[in-house]
């Protein structure tokens, strides 16, 4: 799998063309009411010969950018039913599928109030992270954000980890992390980072859910993605799967600051809000 770390859209040479192939298997296997479009990565080829246009060397990368780069045609879209999308997922080696499914928003919340956490994360690594994704693992990792997020103690376990998982396929997760809490319940987190023009995807939410369940079958999964806001400020979302979707069990931002601009009003308030929580 083509990894995200500093990825721009695909060019609008290759986008045309993987849009006339994926418009054309779409078209070729769909029926009415469908709610899944199975097809074989090997039909491209034949679909690229039929169509008179060069195949691109690379077929795994046409499928990622519909995932994660750039919509699916318009030609497609328009099929899907009254809030639902159709979106690309693994269905085995070489094997994909359109699937309709009721998609969460990732997009950050605007005006959702930041939470300030002192800025722990070493002026060194910030230098030389490689690509916006180092850097906001870098900054999740020495924060302990997953920590403060889900309210667990974590260790990150390893990083862009590949593997293969049954049904799927190949899938690749930014960073996994297993935690513990005070009962003693055992946690694994998955991670996933989007910096700079990447989206972030549901899609590879569910694989790494889908990951977690067979590796890791006797821990809870609490699936985390994160987002750049801005230079020093991250969105945290929880995910979830219900009923074949993934959905949002919390959000929160976080700004990354030093400790003495957080102020001692910021601190009361922070106080005053945990205790009407527990109310």
């Amino acid at each position: 799998m083509a990894k995200r770390m500093g990825l721009k859209a695909a060019p609008a040479k290759n986008s045309s063309r993987y849009a006339q192939i994926i418009a054309k298997v779409f078209e070729t296997h769909y029926r009415p009411n469908a709610e899944a479009v199975p097809f074989d990565r090997s039909e491209f080829a034949e679909i690229a010969t039929a169509l008179h246009i060069e195949l691109p060397k690379n077929l795994g990368d046409a499928i990622y950018s519909f995932k994660y780069r750039v919509p699916l045609p318009v030609s497609i879209t328009d099929t899907a039913p009254s809030g639902k999308v159709w979106a690309l997922a693994n269905a085995g080696r070489g094997k994909y599928e359109f699937r309709l499914v009721c998609p969460p928003d990732l997009t950050p919340k605007v005006g959702l109030s930041s939470i300030m956490v002192p800025d722990a994360t070493p002026e060194i690594v910030g230098a030389y992270a490689l690509g916006d994704e180092q850097a906001l693992l870098a900054r999740v990792r020495y924060n302990r954000l997953v920590d403060v997020f889900l309210g667990i103690v974590a260790w990150s376990l390893q990083n862009h980890l590949r593997t293969t998982v049954e049904g799927i396929g190949q899938i690749e997760v930014d960073e996994l992390y297993v935690g513990v809490d005070k009962t003693g319940r055992q946690f694994v987190v998955p991670v996933e980072a989007k910096g700079g023009t990447d989206k972030a995807s549901w899609q590879q939410t569910a694989q790494d859910i889908a990951c977690c369940a067979q590796k890791f079958p006797n821990l809870i999964c609490r699936a985390v993605t994160a987002q750049f806001v801005s230079s020093n400020k991250i969105a945290m979302f929880e995910l979830t799967a219900n009923n074949g979707n993934i959905v949002i069990v919390g959000e929160r931002h976080y700004e990354l600051a030093r400790a003495t601009e957080i102020t001692e009003e910021t601190l009361l308030q922070y106080k005053r809000t945990a205790s009407s929580d527990s109310d």
